[in-house]
């Protein structure tokens, strides 16, 4: 009879685990956590001082977004801060800037544009990571001559000449929506064109809010292709001209983490998400007056989820460091405060990361 009943709860358990759910913290794979190498930019570190500090914050993963936070771009120099990420246990993430020939940002630092573009797919090559990240430029490539189509259409040329070499060494081409450039629209259709096989979307909210659009419109519209991840929170309020955009640390301002890393979950769960916190003072979005839409795209349906956001907002106090050496020690210690903070939001609130 103790066998016959101890069979039989073996069977009453096993029917109960077939039809019991698994809890979402067991069934779905944590989302890995990490940092964007600007939002320390004030203490101007090299990339070894850039994983020792990542590693004390137990990130999983950390975005070098700048190549001249390398002191050496050979490979075996860059075959150095691998191994220096890898017992450190992480993950790399290579990028740099414009890639638009006729970006009012551009630089001739890396040569042109494809010796840029196919510079940064050896380097993310090397280092071992998935992707480079490249930009277009900033919201004045809006209002030069042929407006950001144009502009599009150089990039996408750019990209496009530079395919087989990234097909070759086995890395994806990041391209964020930055610093007010592109619509989150706009960015989906440039890499499409490329070609989104090879191409993908590093998808900025932060930047997202400088074009007028909530969050999480970005986060559906970019999700799906989205390759890489610049992430920062961001508060915004009415202003008669139309809103002002103060960014924030995680936490601090109107996303919904946990509604945001949901759907992150869903559409883009393998891609770490990283933080890139550039707080301290707001931004005017002067979407009421006719001038501003003479360069951005007006879509109404986006534009009332924005300003519903706006009306959720309140003004915040502004960041001022002081001048002269304490200036620079306030700002660093206020970058560090704004990245550490959002870090441990995400993993203790939010349940973001891998690492204990």
């Amino acid at each position: 009879m103790q066998r016959r009943s101890f069979l039989q709860g073996l069977a009453s358990a096993a029917a109960l685990s077939a039809v019991r759910p698994l809890s979402a913290a067991s069934a779905a794979p944590k989302i890995k956590l990490g940092l964007d190498n600007f939002a320390v930019r004030a203490m101007g570190w090299k990339a070894p001082a850039l994983i020792d500090y990542a590693a004390s914050l137990k990130c999983d993963t950390l975005f070098i977004s700048d190549l001249d936070a390398f002191e050496s771009l050979e490979d075996a120099a860059l075959r150095e801060v691998r191994r220096k990420a890898d017992a450190a246990g992480l993950a790399l993430y290579a990028g740099s800037w414009s890639i638009c020939p006729t970006s009012k940002t551009f630089k001739k630092n890396w040569g042109t544009a494809e010796e840029h573009l196919r510079l940064g797919i050896r380097v993310a090559k090397t280092l071992g990571s998935p992707v480079f990240r490249v930009v277009l430029g900033n919201l004045e490539d809006r209002k030069t001559e042929g407006g950001i189509r144009a502009r599009m259409a150089d990039t996408v040329a750019v990209l496009k000449a530079c395919r087989r070499d990234a097909e070759a060494a086995g890395i994806k081409v990041a391209v964020e929506n930055h610093a007010g450039d592109l619509h989150s629209w706009e960015l989906r259709e440039l890499i499409e064109t490329a070609g989104r096989d090879w191409v993908g979307a590093n998808i900025d909210t932060g930047n997202g809010m400088w074009t007028v659009e909530d969050p999480m419109d970005v986060v559906e519209t970019l999700g799906p292709v989205t390759i890489c991840s610049s992430l920062r929170d961001g508060m915004v309020w009415e202003t008669p001209e139309g809103a002002a955009l103060q960014w924030t640390a995680c936490g601090e301002g109107l996303i919904d983490w946990k509604k945001l890393s949901a759907r992150w979950a869903q559409l883009c769960p393998t891609v770490p998400i990283m933080i890139e916190t550039i707080s301290g003072g707001p931004r005017p979005l002067a979407y009421k007056t006719p001038d501003f839409w003479k360069v951005y795209d007006k879509r109404p349906d986006r534009l009332a989820k924005f300003e519903a956001l706006a009306k959720r907002g309140k003004p915040l106090p502004v960041f001022k460091a002081p001048t002269g050496p304490e200036g620079r020690i306030a700002t660093q210690n206020f970058q560090k405060s704004e990245i550490e903070k959002s870090i441990a939001y995400l993993r203790k609130e939010i349940g973001l990361g891998v690492r204990a």
